[in-house]
């Protein structure tokens, strides 16, 4: 058995589809959209070629896809299914989702991988818990003809067909680079407790590569880190042990869910004022609580836009098209100064969306 995989009845499946992509969204085009082409490895001091992104209108078939996401516990990963099941629909292929549960689960993320393949897949979108852990199994993917896109998190197998995903690199550098402005050398050290997520994620890996690098050579300094899955409960029991361990910090700096637990945890301590919030990507809650104040700034990497590019690539490389194999949306940083300007489009589920797992599929006969 797999977590969380749902199969709507052909006509709920219509009414389910048409009541999610009604509204402002409806119709409208997302294209052509401001994009970066990098080289293998995608590290942020690495050249980039910057194009306007238009995808194919139709498909030529009705390709069975399948994605296979580490969790849907927060907001992130809803944005990310939303690009995806609205591609899917607009394209008129199919698609099947599988969440594994959180970062602690690779073995059920590869046992849902194998389940994709067995069922036919065409292609498999990826959005991987571990940069290492599926490399033996997107060979055999590979090696079977079935591609593999890689989405948003990162993996190390060469035999990957296509990225969508930004560089994490920068996403850390973009977050620490804001606290280091505002800390230059010669002033005072500025204390920050870092939250980079789940230490084994290639994302985590390069933000936190990012992050520190951005720090060196200034007066901001990191003195608690602390690794774990985004779950909420585990990013709140990480910060309250720094708070525990070390009062005088200045600065929680990490996930969208370590952000939003800080400032809920600091107004309840009495440190709202004095320890200020950073987050190093971007979501509904993070959204909501810049413009009130309570999270300086975050960068966004638009996983919206992700999620609408892997499906393309995913299409394009099904129909021997031709494809751009590693394509991330521009990287901006969103504080209180430049949120009023902020589509939302490109990073945030619409209101009431929820998440989707099934989009297009019709039930095979009896």
């Amino acid at each position: 058995m797999f977590p969380t995989k749902i199969i709507f009845s052909a006509a709920g499946l219509l009414l389910a589809m048409s009541c999610l992509f009604s509204g402002a969204l409806a119709g409208k085009q997302w294209y052509p959209y401001r994009v970066e082409l990098s080289a293998a490895g995608g590290s942020s001091e690495g050249q980039s070629e910057v194009i306007d992104y238009a995808p194919l209108v139709k498909a030529t078939r009705d390709w069975s896809l399948c994605a296979v996401f580490p969790h849907m516990k927060d907001s992130y990963w809803l944005a990310v299914n939303f690009g995806l099941a609205s591609e899917v629909k607009r394209l008129g292929v199919q698609m099947r989702l599988y969440e594994a549960g959180g970062y602690d689960n690779l073995p059920v993320q590869i046992r849902q991988i194998e389940a994709c393949a067995a069922d036919g897949a065409d292609g498999v979108i990826i959005g991987a818990i571990s940069y290492h852990g599926l490399d033996a199994l997107v060979a055999r993917l590979h090696g079977q003809g079935v591609p593999v896109v890689d989405l948003v998190n990162g993996m190390s197998s060469d035999k990957i067909a296509a990225h969508s995903l930004v560089s994490f690199e920068e996403m850390g550098y973009r977050a620490g680079e804001y606290i280091a402005r505002l800390h230059p050398q010669g002033g005072g050290v500025a204390k920050v407790a870092w939250f980079p997520g789940p230490k084994a994620a290639g994302w985590v890996q390069d933000g936190d590569r990012g992050f520190r690098r951005a720090l060196s050579g200034n007066a901001a300094e990191i003195i608690a880190v602390r690794y774990g899955d985004t779950g909420r409960a585990v990013q709140a029991a990480l910060i309250r042990q720094v708070l525990d361990a070390h009062p005088d910090i200045d600065y929680i700096a990490g996930t969208a869910v370590t952000a939003g637990a800080a400032v809920k945890i600091l107004r309840v301590r009495g440190l709202s004022d004095r320890i200020k919030v950073v987050s190093y990507y971007f979501t509904p809650e993070v959204y909501r609580e810049i413009k009130r104040g309570h999270i300086l700034c975050a960068p966004t990497d638009s996983p919206v836009i992700q999620g609408r590019i892997a499906v393309d690539q995913m299409v394009r490389i099904l129909e021997h098209k031709p494809y751009h194999e590693r394509v991330g949306p521009h990287i901006y940083v969103i504080d209180k100064d430049t949120i009023g300007a902020f589509d939302r489009q490109t990073s945030l589920a619409p209101g009431g969306f929820r998440a989707t797992y099934s989009t297009n599929v019709r039930l095979k006969a009896d």
